[in-house]
């Protein structure tokens, strides 16, 4: 089983959401501990290691590293914010 490391930005998001989104949400990402390679992930483009994964409206950026999954960002799907908050990371 993998370990898992959020970053500040995707705690302070998930800590923002209702019950309902964040029980979704939370329930992917630890899904992910088990299988960091969900049939329904996908790699992001121009950003080799990073993938990407939906959880209802909610999206999930992850890289896999070693034995961690590491969630970059978490934000809305049809928002592109995401990627912008995802860009402007180090």
């Amino acid at each position: 089983m993998y370990k898992l490391d959020l970053t500040k930005s995707a705690g302070r998001f998930l800590a923002r959401l209702d019950a309902k989104p964040f029980r979704q949400v939370v329930s992917k990402i630890l899904k992910l501990r088990e299988n960091p390679e969900p049939h329904d992930a996908a790699q992001l483009v121009g950003s080799a290691p990073y993938r990407r994964v939906d959880s209802g409206e909610y999206r999930i950026v992850y890289r896999i590293e070693k034995d961690t999954v590491k969630i970059a960002v978490v934000g809305k799907r049809n928002d592109d914010e995401v990627y912008k908050t995802f860009q402007r990371k180090p």
